[in-house]
């Protein structure tokens, strides 16, 4: 079996076109499932953010592969194949694994560096566990790969190469104003809040982006955040949270979903990322809001299908700041010398985790090996006490540990260094060699690879 990724990002789509392949929560389940009910996967799991969908699979067979994951990412988004075949990419073996441990060190992200997508990583892993969808090799991969991205925002620089996409978007709102003026490397955290300092806020939604950019709001000074989302309750906890003592202490209350319109006419700033399919903020809501407004209306959509009306950008006082914006503001951004020590920790990360998935290969062939060898000693000493009835328990009992010694010292340098081959390009062949030299039983081999399995499938269970 091998590792394939197909997928789309704002590297090879439009907005537009990411737009509308976003998908639920639900629509995630079902796609794992006709994933695992498709014959070229036994793994899979998606990684779905606001600007990459990607479907990643242990697959038997490339060709049939490919076009198996993109028929099914084309059926659950609902674009049609022939138009979303031009946006997607593919990755395989090695190259799938050296692309998500480069996502995961922010290195593919639309904001270089920014570190939200390590806790996407871990909730797409989730979700593959708790369908049963991600097996061995998904569950190693992904879990390495958080490991990997960890590893990079602690040895390098890589956070100054960017921020989250809450920060970069605060700091498109706040560029242009009078909170300070713009470098080549856009506005310092000074400005954000300068720009932030007394004004009201308005969230809408309460996931991780949105709780991201509460906090954040909070941080940079507004008096007050509004949080508002379709359950009240999720939202009254953000707002405790935030208004706590040893949280932001900022003064923070929850309203329903209904409310908006209303808050909307007293917030100065408004950051809105759901889970919609359709629009949560019409152009005719924000005009309403700014007919009477004295003062700038800042609006920050970070959801994908977008949350804002794009047509709000016109409305005379409306500053609007969406994805599509962000990604065109992100295109020239500079990038830092630590993303060059990044790189070069992606690349001996991808060669470690190849080899130890050559030398796990080659793992079952060995413990049948040994197994056998158990069992010829078992047999060989039961014969010998049928020949010799009259050893004692002592004399046996040496014999016995003498004739294992014997074995294990005559197996034991063969499979230490057929491990060490095996773990390098091309040993995957030395299973094969070993299983033909001491004709071991096919079956006792893929048993040992069965339990092997089961055993990570229970210990990987709840993990994430």
């Amino acid at each position: 079996m091998s590792l394939l990724v197909v997928g789309l990002s704002h590297r090879s789509a439009p907005v537009s076109i990411l737009e509308r392949a976003a998908l639920s929560g639900e629509t995630q389940v079902k796609l794992l499932q006709d994933t695992l009910a498709a014959e070229p996967a036994a793994e899979g799991t998606v990684l779905a953010t606001c600007n990459r969908i990607e479907l990643y699979a242990d697959v038997d067979k490339f060709h049939a592969g490919v076009a198996e994951l993109s028929t099914l990412l084309a059926q659950h988004s609902g674009v049609g194949l022939e138009e979303l075949t031009p946006y997607l990419y593919v990755h395989y073996e090695d190259r799938a694994v050296h692309h998500l441990f480069s996502v995961a060190c922010g290195l593919d992200s639309m904001v270089v560096g920014e570190g939200q997508i390590l806790g996407q990583i871990k909730d797409a892993l989730a979700l593959g566990q708790e369908q049963h969808t991600a097996g061995r090799l998904l569950n190693d991969l992904f879990q390495q790969a958080l490991r990997v991205g960890k590893r990079a925002h602690s040895e390098t620089g890589i956070d100054r190469a960017g921020q989250s996409l809450v920060t970069f978007g605060l700091e498109q709102l706040a560029e242009g104003t009078d909170a300070g003026t713009t470098g080549l490397d856009g506005l310092s955290v000074a400005d954000v809040d300068t720009w932030a300092k007394g004004k009201r806020a308005l969230v809408i939604g309460a996931g991780s982006m949105s709780s991201l950019a509460a906090a954040t709001l909070a941080r940079s000074g507004v008096s007050e955040v509004v949080i508002a989302n379709r359950t009240l309750a999720r939202a009254d906890r953000l707002a405790q949270i935030l208004s706590e003592p040893g949280g932001t202490g900022v003064t923070a209350r929850a309203v329903e979903m209904v409310a908006v319109g209303d808050e909307l006419t007293r917030a100065d700033v408004v950051v809105s990322c759901t889970g919609a399919t359709g629009l949560v903020l019409t152009a005719e809501a924000v005009e309403a809001a700014a007919r009477n407004r004295r003062t700038p209306l800042a609006l920050l959509d970070l959801a994908m299908p977008r949350d804002i009306d794009a047509a709000a950008h016109r409305i005379p006082g409306v500053r609007l700041v969406d994805i599509e914006s962000l990604a065109e503001a992100s295109a020239d951004a500079p990038m830092a010398a630590d993303v060059d020590q990044v790189r070069g920790i992606v690349s001996d990360e991808v060669a470690a985790f190849g080899a130890a998935q050559r030398a796990a290969h080659i793992t079952p062939t060995v413990v049948a090996l040994r197994t056998m060898a158990a069992d010829v000693v078992a047999s060989e000493v039961a014969r010998l006490e049928g020949r010799l009835p009259d050893l004692d328990d002592k004399q046996r009992a040496e014999i016995t540990q003498t004739v294992r010694r014997v074995v294990d010292k005559l197996l034991h340098a063969p499979t230490v260094r057929v491990k060490q081959l095996a773990s390098e390009p091309g040993g995957a062949g030395y299973a094969d060699a070993l299983r033909t030299l001491f004709d071991l039983d096919p079956e006792t081999v893929a048993s040992v690879s069965r339990a092997d399995l089961n055993d990570a499938d229970v210990k990987n269970r709840g993990r994430v």
